[in-house]
Formats: C-alpha cells, sequence, structure tokens
C-alpha cells in the first residue's frame, strides 16, 4: 500500500487581485474585471487562504493528480487574465472581394465574404471586445477561454466549403495570440 501524501499547490495572488469560493464556483477579481469558474464537476479541493489559493487532489491517484495541475493551470491563467488581459490578433485575408468585419451587439458580421450576398455571423463569447484595425481584428478580454473560443468562431464562420483550400485562401486567421492589452 501506498502512503504518500497527496500533492498541494498553490498560486499567489499578486497585488490588488481577489479570489473567491462560492460553494463549488471559484472568482478572481482584479483591475480588468472578473472571471467566474464552476469546478463543481472537478475532483478537487479548493481553498483561499490569505494571499494564495491551495489546490488538493481528493487521493494519490495520479490520475486526480493530473486534475489537479488542469486546475493550477486553470487558477493561473485566471489571474494572470485579471491583471494582464489577453489579445488574440486575427488576420482577414481575401483575393478578390474585399471583406468587411463589423461588430453589432454580441455578434461579429462578416459581409462580402467571397463575394456572398448573405453575411456570415459568429458569436462572441463571455465578456470579450472585438475591435477592427484595417486588416487587422483584435480579440481582448480577462477571460483566455472565452477569448479563444471567440476567435475560433470567427475562423469557423469564414471557412471555405466544398472548394480545394489550397487555392481558396480567403478567410480570418488567427497570427497572433499574447497577454495584454
Amino acid at each position: 500500500m501506498s502512503t504518500e501524501q497527496t500533492p498541494e499547490q498553490s498560486v499567489k495572488l499578486p497585488e490588488g487581485v481577489t479570489a473567491s469560493l462560492e460553494g463549488r464556483s471559484f472568482a478572481v477579481k482584479g483591475k480588468l474585471g472578473t472571471v467566474r469558474k464552476d469546478f463543481a464537476r472537478i475532483n478537487v479541493e479548493i481553498q483561499v487562504e490569505g494571499g494564495s489559493v491551495l489546490i488538493k487532489p481528493f487521493s494519490a491517484r495520479k490520475k486526480d493528480s493530473t486534475v489537479s495541475n488542469t486546475v493550477h493551470s486553470l487558477v493561473r491563467n485566471m489571474v494572470k487574465g485579471v491583471t494582464h488581459g489577453y489579445t488574440y490578433r486575427l488576420k482577414v485575408v481575401y483575393a478578390h472581394f474585399p471583406i468587411s468585419v463589423k461588430t453589432k451587439g454580441d455578434t461579429v458580421v462578416v459581409e462580402n465574404f467571397v463575394g456572398e450576398r448573405s453575411p456570415r455571423v459568429s458569436r462572441i463569447i463571455g465578456d470579450c471586445k472585438v475591435t477592427t484595425e484595417g486588416d487587422d481584428v483584435l480579440v481582448k478580454g480577462v477571460s483566455l477561454e472565452d477569448v479563444g473560443q471567440t476567435s475560433a468562431n470567427l475562423e469557423l464562420a469564414t471557412k471555405i466549403k466544398r472548394k480545394d483550400q489550397r487555392i481558396f485562401l480567403d478567410g480570418i486567421y488567427i497570427y497572433q495570440k499574447g497577454e495584454g492589452w
């Protein structure tokens, strides 16, 4: 029988960042905003003590330890998001028909894509902000998951089907992922 201890991990909270735990819902608040995540289905114990967040797996099994590492990563990304934020840059690429990208409420509308008459629509997830700068589209936010999913939705909305993708390269593509506004 194994008598080894369950590994405990901690994430130190920087100055100006607070964390709260209500049941299994975890929230991190910082200067850029608040990020919430529900850990109801994940088998780890999360505690907020002073200026750090403690993460303990329920048992010493390798599977529980792996889940603990994932939660540690998620909490670190949440802290990084509320202090620095995340920015994804996407490039609008077209050969013949100029594409126009507009934001309307919680959707992004791509007009004149490959000469199509009806616009293609993509959803903005969470509190992301989508702006355009020439042929670039910037997706900014405090949640890495929301920024990544919004960018992926834009890429998928402009995917060309039933044509050779090596020749028809029109679309919106992620070309830079980074921290900071």
